[in-house]
């Protein structure tokens, strides 16, 4: 085999391993996600929805949250964010559930928050919708299936359960809340925590921004770093393939 087919395949090679160590990252990173993703019963949590765009030609124009109808959350307020409408879309149960000694029939059951007319997610790029929601029921966890649409009219449905994603890896998980249940250490749970988190104040909702803002720089560098070593080690290939054999 001669030297120049030798290096050609180490490049192909290399190539191939670096485009599989840059997309499992980006991979894992690019659910719905609802952060912190633990809160205490009874209290009233503030919860980040962190959206990021993966679509290479569209941006990301609406995020609708469904809300529990078993374990209503009675108070339901949004952040406003420029250049979006927050909509809190309230209904009939579909039976009477008793909220502290209370009998409640209707609670809110939809956030939607709606690109306006120019208006998106673009590509490499997220946005933070914020919400207070309470009062927390005594449960285990509670489910927020998303929807995320679109420019081009394309729908990304994350709301498969815990359940269903452990059954099967491959489906997109919905954004979890977990209150008395354990989260997982890592994975498609969203960021995790040891232990249930109280209601954030605005101090917190600041570091929580500042942590996602990092963690993305973090990805953006390492990306960076491998890219130059990339480079570097194709350069140095080609030098050698270009030296002229000795006699």
């Amino acid at each position: 085999m001669s030297r120049k087919t030798t290096l050609r395949r180490a490049l192909v090679g290399l190539a191939a391993g670096a485009a599989l160590a840059i997309a499992v990252p980006l991979a894992a990173s690019a659910h719905v996600t609802v952060n912190p993703n633990t809160a205490t019963p009874g209290s009233y949590a503030t919860v980040n929805f962190r959206v990021p765009t993966e679509s290479e030609t569209a941006s990301t124009v609406k995020l609708e949250v469904t809300l529990p109808t078993d374990t209503p959350l009675t108070s339901v307020l949004v952040q406003p964010v420029p250049g979006w409408t927050a909509t809190v879309e309230k209904g009939s149960l579909p039976a009477p559930v008793e909220v502290d000694g209370n009998t409640v029939s209707d609670a809110p059951l939809k956030i939607v928050w709606q690109a306006d007319p120019g208006v998106g997610i673009g590509q490499n790029q997220f946005q933070i919708f914020s919400a207070v929601l309470g009062p927390i029921p005594d449960t285990g966890h509670l489910v927020l299936p998303a929807v995320q649409t679109y420019s081009d009219g394309s729908v990304v449905d994350w709301t498969n359960t815990p359940e269903q994603v452990a059954a099967d890896d491959t489906l997109e998980p919905a954004p979890v809340l977990y209150i008395n249940d354990t989260p997982p250490a890592s994975g498609h749970g969203g960021h995790s925590s040891a232990s249930a988190a109280p209601s954030m104040d605005d101090h917190s909702m600041e570091a929580a921004a500042q942590t996602s803002d990092s963690s993305g720089l973090s990805l953006g560098l390492s990306i960076a770093a491998l890219v130059i070593a990339i480079a570097g080690a194709v350069l140095g290939a080609l030098a050698v393939a270009r030296r002229p054999k000795r006699s």
